[in-house]
């Protein structure tokens, strides 16, 4: 915005340039023009071009206005000037977008860190902002809110508009303008108007009923995009950690950051342990970019978290950001055709060339017919007579003849069929939306109905995902619920630094005594630290206070496990601690604690006896856990970017129940009646694997590991090319399978010609989402990475909704075919009664009318009433044919 004042006086002007978006009350102008004057007298008898500092008085009821410089010259003053909040009066959001813009680490040291710039904000990378409703609305009129400018969307004209530029549509309005015209002349207005009119009636309606369809299906694209864009983050307010909508960050925000996590606004690095993250999406560099306090501590918008955790402060959100100028300029396109409709458009494509040929025919047999003299009118008459007819007769007996085979060539063309598709699918979208399937891209509704074989996750899919920690073992002794308080001192201590140190989950209690405890992170992470507080009586606060953190190495579905480095301020001792998978933190181990915290030697007997205990608790369905605890010597220490991996202490063991759901016994029966496939890909052991498969009715009771339908990640890896290609139909479980082996898992299954659907929630599944035919990804437990890297997304993590997906594409398969069926019939009929009444009697029995009417029914009510059947249960009897 431009504020110029011509001060004749002066014979000078000045020029003060604000941004955009500021608006100013009378009263704020009064003040503005009264702080111009006084810069310009300062200046009125400079003669030479200079820059010089000048202040500008601020008023304490609005924005204070801060220039940075003064151009002068004789004839113009441009004076610089900064919008500032009052209440956030140290910076300024072009500041706060610059700095992280050109990850200046000078200019973020000049504003204090990352402390001082939350100070600035009024917040603190501890607590985060205070976030009551008053908070939060001062923000979003300081710097914003998280939201894009979006392009307009397409009006309801512009559809009507697409749908007049049909080849069919303008043949159409053309004979119907000519039989208008021609009917009017030869019967007079009264009755002349009955064809040409019809058929204007009959084409607006097609139109309209065309253009409404398109037109709602674009619009649900725009509801679906909402909902797929409405990111749920975890952000710490008032100290404590909830979940919050993208939409509603505001700056100042301290935000949780994980593996797999869009980061959702710009921002800087408050901590954070291996954090990388992957800014393909805005430079092009498929390098991962490591962040860390020191060098790098800037966070982009849409990026995404590649590997670590860390929390983030909030500097920029919604069009103040890199990704929101990019995401402003960018709409999605909803006009994404499927390879049904594509094939359907051949189809209709190879109709009317039939239909264009039949009428050709009957034009040239009805012309010869005319012009032979043949036909006669209602009299008797010969209708030409050579020279004797009119010119009049000739031409409206032409256009009648044209008309009748135009109207052929329209009713040959089954145009409902394209419309019938969109509906189809349109519908299916709108009812799997209700029942937990939100589709990502269109063509997914039909492929579904094609699918021979799922590969499911087992936690969070088929299983509750709400995890409780049901057995403890200390080193390789059991200890009940009821003896747990009798644990040594020492091993309690080390126990509390494993679970409270290690984990990126958190405890949070308020102030209140009445109030329980809360618990934030992954469901196993919150078992475990739910089980350490309440029955080991953990102190979180107390621990972190107690202790450094020196290192971290983040769990992942390739290691399986996570670990530790840390610093006692007490005494300067460095301990190291690992958790994870027990077989694999067990092997690591050469010495275990016992119940009274000595240390003693692991020799094979004990660890067969470790091995045991692994087994028991996995064939009881629980996921097994191990810790591992050692005391890093002075030399090891000096190390701090790398954790030891070996000569560990095992401290112990704890077996986590994540129960089935309810109904997906009945899901994977449905499936497998069906005639489709059911394969669980698992991270969890072989024993674990096996008997959530059996619970679940993927695997037979007395079905055994040796007959090929359970195996493990690494041996199928392993296997050649040509032995895992035979032995892939008849897997069911795989267990401590990785990323890769679910890839090529995929990979093998459409080599020998299935249909491939996929479930995954992690980064990692990424890659086996995008290979197989319709990727699912999960709702709740799924990164970002996942969820666009898949055709659908299951929103409450069922496979219940999986077997519903199922249902809905066979559906939509169902509902075409019975369409084309009806139409087909109608229109091959309607093709043979004219050709051959022309052919033999010199007339088409069908006017052009009828036959308009006939095919403007078949359009819009047959599509609606054929388009939009629900699925039945005996859909999901009828086994897919490959």
């Amino acid at each position: 915005m431009m504020f110029q004042a011509n001060l004749h006086y002066l014979c000078m002007n000045i020029t003060i340039d604000l941004p955009a978006e500021v608006e100013f009350s009378n009263k704020k102008r009064w003040h503005l023009a009264f702080a111009t004057i006084y810069c310009s007298r300062a200046f009125k008898n400079k003669a030479s071009t200079k820059v010089l500092p000048v202040l500008v008085p601020s008023y304490s009821y609005g924005a204070a206005y801060n220039p940075r410089n003064v151009h002068v010259s004789t004839d113009t003053i441009a004076i610089d000037v900064v919008q500032q909040h009052p209440l956030f009066s140290g910076i300024d959001q072009s500041s706060l977008a610059k700095l992280v813009k050109d990850k200046s680490v000078d200019k973020l040291a000049n504003l204090g860190g990352v402390q001082g710039v939350a100070a600035s904000l009024k917040s603190d990378t501890t607590n985060g902002i205070n976030g009551d409703p008053e908070d939060v609305a001062r923000r979003h009129e300081a710097f914003g809110s998280n939201t894009y400018r979006k392009l307009p969307t397409k009006s309801f004209f512009i559809f009507v508009w697409e749908s007049f530029k049909d080849l069919t549509i303008i043949i159409l309005l053309l004979c119907a303008a000519l039989s208008l015209g021609f009917g009017i002349k030869e019967h007079g207005p009264k009755e002349g108007w009955y064809d040409g009119g019809s058929i204007f009636v009959a084409v607006f309606l097609v139109i309209a009923v065309s253009s409404i369809s398109n037109f709602r299906q674009n619009r649900q694209f725009d509801k679906l995009s909402k909902v797929s864009k409405n990111i749920p983050v975890e952000a710490v307010r008032k100290g404590r950690r909830q979940h919050i909508s993208i939409f509603e960050i505001v700056v100042g925000d301290v935000i949780c950051l994980k593996i797999g996590d869009q980061v959702p606004a710009d921002g800087i690095l408050v901590e954070g342990h291996s954090l990388q993250v992957d800014e393909s999406s805005m430079t092009g560099e498929s390098d991962h970019v490591e962040i860390n306090l020191s060098q790098n501590p800037f966070l982009i918008s849409g990026t995404k978290v590649a590997d670590g955790y860390g929390m983030m402060l909030v500097t920029s959100v919604g069009m103040n950001t890199t990704w929101g100028e990019m995401m402003s300029n960018i709409s999605s396109d909803s006009n994404e055709q499927t390879p049904l409709q594509e094939r359907l458009n051949k189809l209709t494509s190879s109709i009317g060339k039939v239909g264009l040929l039949v009428a050709f025919l009957v034009l040239v047999v009805l012309l010869v017919r005319y012009f032979t003299g043949n036909t006669k009118d209602e009299k008797g008459n010969k209708e030409f007579n050579g020279s004797k007819t009119s010119s009049d007769d000739v031409i409206n007996a032409v256009v009648g003849i044209v008309a009748a085979a135009v109207t052929i060539v329209v009713v040959a063309i089954p145009e409902g069929l394209p419309l019938a598709v969109t509906l189809t699918l349109a519908y299916s979208m709108k009812r799997m939306m209700a029942d937990h399937a939100m589709v990502r891209k269109l063509s997914a509704c039909e492929t579904m109905g094609s699918a021979t074989t799922i590969c499911t996750d087992k936690t969070g899919t088929l299983t509750l995902n709400k995890m409780t920690v049901t057995k403890f073992f200390l080193g390789k002794e059991n200890v009940k619920a009821e003896s747990q308080t009798s644990i040594s001192a020492k091993n309690l201590e080390l126990f509390h630094q494993g679970v409270g140190l290690n984990t990126t989950g958190s405890v949070f209690k308020s102030s209140d005594p009445c109030s329980s405890f809360e618990f934030s992170g992954s469901p196993t992470e919150k078992a475990i630290l739910s089980w350490a507080v309440k029955e080991l009586n953990m102190d979180m606060d107390q621990v972190k206070r107690n202790f450094n953190i020196l290192h971290v190495e983040a769990f992942n579905s390739e290691k399986k496990k996570s670990g530790v480095l840390i610093k006692n301020i007490t005494d300067g001792t460095i301990h190291a601690h690992w958790k994870g998978a027990a077989e694999m933190v067990s092997k690591m181990c050469s010495h275990y604690y016992d119940l009274e915290g000595n240390v003693k030697p692991l020799d094979e007997s004990d660890k067969k006896e470790c091995e045991g205990i692994i087994e028991g608790m996995s064939a009881s369905s629980l996921r097994c856990i191990a810790f591992a605890h050692m005391q890093v010597s002075k030399d090891e220490s000096d190390d701090h970017e790398q954790i030891p991996d070996n000569s560990f202490v095992l401290l112990g063991f704890v077996g986590l129940k994540d129960p089935c759901r309810p109904g997906v016994k009945k899901a994977v029966e449905d499936c497998q009646n069906a005639g489709v496939n059911i394969k669980m890909i698992t991270g969890d052991n072989v024993f674990t694997a096996k008997a959530i498969a059996t619970e679940c009715g993927i695997l037979h009771p007395n079905q055994e590991v040796d007959d090929g339908a359970v195996i493990v990640g690494e041996e199928f890896r392993n296997l050649t090319d040509e032995v895992r290609m035979q032995r892939v139909e008849k897997i069911r479980v795989m267990a401590r399978s990785s990323p890769f082996d679910k890839l090529l898992m995929v990979q093998c299954l459409r080599k020998r010609g299935h249909v491939v659907a996929v479930t995954g929630d992690g980064t990692n599944d990424a890659p086996a989402l995008k290979e197989s035919d319709i990727g699912l990804s999960m709702g709740i437990q799924g990164t970002e990475v996942a969820k666009e890297s898949s055709d659908i997304v299951i929103l409450d993590d069922n496979f219940a909704s999986v077997a519903t997906v199922l249902k809905w594409g066979r559906c939509v398969y169902n509902n075409i075919q019975k369409f084309i069926q009806f139409q087909l019939t109608v229109n091959v009929a309607a093709l043979v009664i004219n050709f051959v009444a022309a052919v033999s009697a010199g007339e088409v029995p069908l006017t052009a009318v009828q036959l308009l009417w006939v095919n403007l029914i078949m359009d819009t009510l047959g599509a609606l009433a054929l388009a939009t059947e629900k699925p039945t249960e005996e859909l999901m009897q009828e086994e897919t044919s490959r």
